[in-house]
C-alpha cells in the first residue's frame, strides 16, 4: 500500500503533541506501557462475556527488548491487537480530526478519559524515534498489518506476518547529538529505571531479558555473564491492598522506597474511598522538617497516579499550602485527563479528593494532639510554623480549620498549651486572651508591661515567632474571648476605686511634667502618662492601635523594609523612687529632665529590643548622671 499523506495541518499538530504536551522525553514509555496493558485489559473485559474465550492471566504480559546494533526499541504484547481498520482509525485520529476538532471531541464528553487511546499517547514515541513500526494482530483474525510511519510525512498500512496476536511497537531510537543523549533509551538500566519509576504497579507484568554475572562453572574466580528474562515492575501497589494485611514496618519501607524523606514518618494514613469519587491514598506525616522546607526551592504536592500509572510526581492541587509538609501519592480511576496525562484539568473530581484529604490531614492531627500529645509537640516544632503561616494567608480564610492544632507557651504551664487549654482555665473576670510578643520566653518572663497580668494571676501566651501576632490578628476570636496584648494600651483590667482615685490624682498632678516630656521626645512617642501596668519597673512603652510594637519589628525586618511605626505612648511608675528625680528636675532643672527623659525613653526602647537611635549619646548621658 502507497503511503497516506497526513493532513497539512499535521506536521504542526505533531510537534505539539511532541513538545508542548510532554515535559519529559522518558514519558514516551509510560505512554505505551499504559495503551499495552489497556489493550490486554480489553481482553479480560471481553472474556467476561464470552464463554468461548478464557482469560489466563499468566499469558498475558508486556515485553521490552532494545536492540543496540540496530538501534531499535521494541514493546510487544499480548493485548487485543488492531485489524487494518483499528490501525487506521486509531494511529491516524489526530490527523483526521485537526487539533481544534480533536478538542471539541473530547472536551465534549464529561469526564471523557483519554488513556488508552492510541491516537494521543502513541505520538511520544516520536519523541525518541526516527521511525515507528506498528505489528499487530487482532483477536480472531487470520492477518496481521504493520502501520508504518517517520513522522509528518505520512504513514503507509500493509499486510504483515505475526503469528500470536496482539501488537508489537518497533522504533528506531534516533541518533544522539550534541545536546541530546538517545543512547540512553537503548540502555536496559535505564529502561528499567523508567519502568519503575511511571509503570511499577501497571497489573500485568512488563519482562525484560536482564544481563548479570555469575561464578563460571569450574573456574574459581572466574565469572561469566548471563541474560535472563526478568519482571521489573511489582504490579500490586501497597495501597491496594488491605489495611489489615500491613504492618506499621510495611508502611515505613514504602516510604523509604518512594524517598518521600531520610527520617521515620511519624504518622501515616490510608485512604480507601468509595463514595463520590473512588481513590485510594497513603500519606506521611514526616518527623523532621525537609532541609529546603522553609525555602522557596520546595516543593509540595502528592504523587498522582491514575489507575496505577504515575501521571505527576508532584501534584500541588491535592494539599492547601498549610499540610504542604505531607508526603504521599493518591491514586485514583475517575480523573478526567486532557490530552495526555501531564495535563490534568482542574475538575471536580480532584477538588473533591483534595477536600477529603485536608480532613483526613486535620482530623489526624487531631488525634495526635489528643492521644498523643508527646508526638504532637515533635511534630509541631517542626511544622507549627507552617500551620500558622496558613491561619495568616489568605485572610484568615483557614482560620476555623487550623486554629485548633496551634500551640503557644504557656506562662503559667510553663509548655506549649492549645487555646481551647487556654480559655477552659480563664477566671470569670478576665476579659481577655492575653499574650505577649518578642524574640524569647526567657525575655518575656521579664516584661516589665506583663506585671499588673500576672499579679492578676491571668495566665499568658508567649509569642516568639515573627507570625504568631499576625496570625491572631487574623483569628481576632476564640470562643468570643479576643486577643490582647499586655503592651496594649488598654489593658481591659479593672482598678478598685482605692486605686482608681490614686491614678486620677496622678494624671492630674503630673499632667504638665508629661506634656513637658512629650515636647522633649517629639514624635517619637505619640503621648507619656502615668502607667496603670507598672509594679516594680519605672518605665515601659505600650502601644495604641492594631500595629504593636512587636509587629513593627517583624515589619520592618522583612526584606522590602516596610516603614510601618506603632503609635508608642512612654509608661512612667509614678511610684517608684525615679519619679521622685524627674519630678524634682522639673521643678528646678530642665536640662536634667531632658537627660532623664532621653535615658528613660532609651531605655524603654531597650526593654522592647529595640534599637537605640543614637548609642553614643546614650551612653554619654549615662555617664552624666554618674558624675
Amino acid at each position: 500500500m502507497e503511503k497516506q499523506q497526513f493532513k497539512a495541518e499535521s506536521k504542526r499538530l505533531l510537534e505539539m503533541m511532541i513538545n508542548s504536551i510532554y515535559t519529559q522525553r522518558e514519558i514516551f514509555l509510560r505512554e505505551l506501557i499504559s495503551n499495552a496493558s489497556d489493550a490486554i485489559d480489553k481482553i479480560y473485559y471481553k472474556a467476561l462475556t464470552d464463554d468461548q474465550l478464557v482469560f489466563n492471566k499468566e499469558s498475558y504480559y508486556i515485553k521490552v527488548t532494545a536492540d543496540k546494533a540496530t538501534r531499535t526499541l521494541t514493546l510487544s504484547d499480548t493485548g487485543i491487537g488492531m485489524t487494518q481498520e483499528d490501525l487506521e482509525n486509531n494511529l491516524g485520529v489526530i490527523a483526521k480530526s485537526g487539533s481544534l476538532a480533536f478538542k471539541k471531541e473530547n472536551e465534549a464528553k464529561d469526564g471523557h478519559n483519554i488513556i488508552g487511546q492510541f491516537g494521543v499517547g502513541f505520538y511520544s514515541a516520536f519523541m525518541v524515534a526516527d521511525k515507528v513500526e506498528v505489528i499487530s494482530k487482532a483477536l480472531g483474525e487470520k492477518e496481521a498489518y504493520k502501520w508504518e510511519s517517520e513522522g509528518a510525512d505520512g504513514y503507509s498500512i500493509t499486510p504483515a506476518d505475526k503469528e500470536t496476536v496482539g501488537t508489537d511497537i518497533i522504533m528506531t531510537i534516533k541518533p544522539n547529538t550534541e545536546d541530546d543523549n538517545y543512547d540512553e533509551f537503548l540502555e536496559e538500566y535505564r529502561l528499567r529505571a523508567i519502568i519503575k519509576k511511571y509503570s511499577d504497579f501497571i497489573r500485568y507484568p512488563i519482562k525484560m531479558d536482564m544481563k548479570g554475572q555469575r561464578p563460571k562453572e569450574g573456574s574459581e574466580g572466574e565469572f561469566e555473564e548471563y541474560q535472563e528474562e526478568q519482571t521489573v515492575n511489582s504490579m500490586v501497589p501497597i495501597w491496594r491492598k488491605n489495611k489489615s494485611e500491613l504492618t506499621q514496618e510495611d508502611y515505613d519501607n514504602f516510604y523509604f522506597e518512594k524517598r518521600y524523606g531520610f527520617d521515620k514518618p511519624l504518622k501515616h494514613l490510608h485512604i480507601s474511598a468509595d463514595g463520590a469519587v473512588v481513590y485510594n491514598a497513603i500519606l506521611f506525616i514526616p518527623e523532621n522538617t525537609p532541609f529546603d522546607y522553609y525555602t522557596k526551592e520546595f516543593e509540595k504536592g502528592l504523587e498522582l497516579y491514575s489507575n496505577g500509572v504515575l501521571i505527576m510526581d508532584k501534584c500541588a492541587d491535592l494539599l492547601p499550602d498549610y499540610f504542604s509538609f505531607v508526603k504521599g501519592m493518591v491514586d485514583s480511576e475517575d480523573l478526567s485527563l486532557n490530552i495526555s496525562r501531564e495535563l490534568l484539568q482542574h475538575d471536580r473530581q480532584l477538588q473533591l479528593i483534595a477536600k477529603n484529604i485536608k480532613n483526613k490531614i486535620k482530623s489526624t492531627l487531631q488525634s495526635l494532639l489528643k492521644e498523643d500529645r508527646e508526638k504532637y509537640d515533635g511534630f509541631y516544632k517542626s511544622f507549627g510554623r507552617q500551620l500558622k503561616f496558613g491561619v495568616y494567608n489568605d485572610y484568615g480564610a483557614n482560620k476555623d480549620t487550623l486554629q485548633d492544632l496551634l500551640l503557644f507557651y504557656s506562662s503559667k504551664e510553663k509548655k506549649q498549651v492549645t487555646l481551647d487549654e487556654y480559655v477552659s482555665r480563664m477566671p470569670e473576670d478576665q476579659k481577655y486572651i492575653y499574650y505577649a510578643a518578642g524574640e524569647s520566653i526567657d525575655r518575656l518572663e521579664k516584661l516589665p508591661q506583663a506585671e499588673i497580668v500576672a499579679d492578676k494571676g491571668y495566665e499568658m501566651l508567649y509569642f516568639t515567632d515573627d507570625i504568631d501576632e499576625f496570625a491572631i490578628k487574623m483569628i481576632g476570636t476564640y470562643k468570643e474571648k479576643s486577643f490582647k496584648n499586655v503592651s496594649s494600651g488598654d489593658l481591659g483590667i479593672e482598678s478598685n476605686a482605692e486605686e482608681k482615685q490614686a491614678e486620677e490624682e496622678a494624671a492630674t498632678e503630673n499632667k504638665d511634667l508629661f506634656v513637658s516630656m512629650k515636647e522633649l521626645l517629639g514624635d517619637k512617642v505619640t503621648g507619656v502618662k502615668a502607667s496603670k501596668r507598672l509594679k516594680s519597673h519605672p518605665v515601659c512603652l505600650s502601644s495604641d492601635g492594631e500595629v504593636t510594637i512587636e509587629m513593627e519589628k517583624v515589619l520592618k525586618a522583612m526584606p522590602n523594609g516596610q516603614d510601618v511605626k506603632a503609635d508608642k505612648v512612654l509608661e512612667i511608675n509614678v511610684n517608684h523612687e525615679v519619679f521622685q528625680a524627674l519630678k524634682e528636675a522639673y521643678s528646678n532643672d530642665q536640662q536634667k529632665l531632658s537627660l532623664y527623659t532621653n535615658i528613660l525613653y532609651n531605655q524603654a526602647l531597650l526593654i522592647e529590643g529595640l534599637t537605640v537611635q543614637d548609642p553614643v549619646q546614650f551612653t554619654n548621658d549615662i555617664c552624666k548622671i554618674m558624675v
